[in-house]
């Protein structure tokens, strides 16, 4: 049984099928990125439980809570506010590395013991964006840290 964005689905799977091939192959989800598939750029992050994990290098099998990706962070039909924030700032460019830069962000944007761009920098250090929008992530970071998510 995996729960993924409120929904609960039955599956076999081999018990190496990585989190990231069960989204992706087996339900569809295609928000978590296959990047690195090493678990160095991030692109693959979702939650698990509230917290951010890289979906490459999490066995399906293991996972006993709820999924939570790029797909179903959004508040009634509408914008989580680290999206509206990365829409504000313009915090992508190809847009590749953008659904785990925001699922990292949001986890980042929820710790109320950081403060300073150095601190927001650090937490994200786990997101590659070959692109090198890291300004304007940070920027979106700080204004949803703003907003009380």
């Amino acid at each position: 049984m995996l729960d993924v964005n409120g929904t609960s689905s039955t599956l076999r799977l081999d018990p190496r099928v990585t989190l990231l091939d069960a989204l992706r192959e087996r339900l569809a989800v295609t928000g978590p990125k296959k990047g690195c598939d090493r678990g160095q750029c991030g692109a693959c992050t979702v939650h698990v439980d509230g917290r951010p994990v890289l979906a490459c290098l999490t066995l399906a099998a293991s996972v006993r809570r709820e999924v939570t990706t790029v797909e179903g962070v959004g508040r009634g039909g509408g914008l989580h506010p680290v999206q509206q924030a990365f829409i504000d700032q313009d915090a992508f460019q190809c847009g590749f590395c953008t659904s785990g830069q925001i699922m990292s962000a949001i986890a980042c944007a929820r710790d109320r013991g950081i403060r300073s761009d150095d601190e927001i920098r650090e937490f994200m250090s786990g997101n590659i964006c070959r692109c090198g929008a890291y300004s304007s992530i940070t920027a979106a970071v700080r204004q949803a840290k703003g907003g009380g998510v």
